[in-house]
């Protein structure tokens, strides 16, 4: 069965299980999305490394496995998501070193966070889209939030709609960029995006 190629569409607070983050991902060339169910690190860890402008003061595990690969000259070529088993997803990491290519049992949120470092293609089989994705109604004027809400899932897309995001209109860009810099130094990435999207707003 060929292999279908899918991006990172977003990460948002999972409204159907506490303390739980959705990570959607989408195939590339078609309207399915594939929702994952993953934990608060994991989803952290995973927007850091979206996220380019900011950088944590200490290295998160994947960051240190990251290093650890780059040292000993180990490359992650691809994930699979290749298995989906009542709910859980299976994954697999496909590594080389020196031409000689290993695969890796993993789970699914590790595999994508060190996808992203290494800047890794990430696949799945079209049984497993056929099994678990949404179709995105595309020929209706739905943006992904309201699509996704009408799923029996109910997962919320957007992060930045969490409360008190109001109150940064009212601050300025100097106390914008010292709360940022103070969200940072706390590992608090979450508050530090939001931030960076009023910054975003008004540049």
């Amino acid at each position: 069965m060929s292999l279908i190629k899918l991006t990172i569409k977003g990460i948002s607070y999972s409204q159907t299980q506490s303390g739980a983050y959705a990570l959607v991902l989408s195939e590339m060339e078609g309207t399915r999305t594939l929702p994952i169910i993953i934990g608060a690190f994991e989803a952290q860890s995973i927007a850091i490394a979206l996220e380019k402008e900011i950088r944590p003061p200490r290295p998160l595990t994947h960051d240190l496995f990251k290093t650890f690969s780059d040292r000993f000259s180990i490359t992650v070529k691809q994930v699979i998501i290749h298995k989906l088993v009542d709910g859980v997803f299976y994954s697999s990491l496909i590594c080389e070193r020196e031409g000689v290519e290993e695969v890796i049992d993993t789970r699914t949120s590790d595999a994508i966070a060190l996808a992203v470092r290494f800047e890794a293609p990430i696949f799945t089989y079209e049984n497993i889209l056929d099994k678990a994705g949404i179709y995105l109604k595309l020929d209706e004027e739905l943006t992904i939030e309201e699509d996704l809400e009408s799923d029996e899932d109910e997962i919320e897309f957007s992060i930045e709609e969490e409360e008190g995001e109001g109150s940064y209109s009212n601050l300025s860009l100097k106390e914008l960029h010292e709360q940022l810099n103070d969200a940072v130094a706390n590992e608090n990435y979450e508050l530090a995006a939001r931030i960076r999207d009023e910054i975003s707003k008004r540049s």
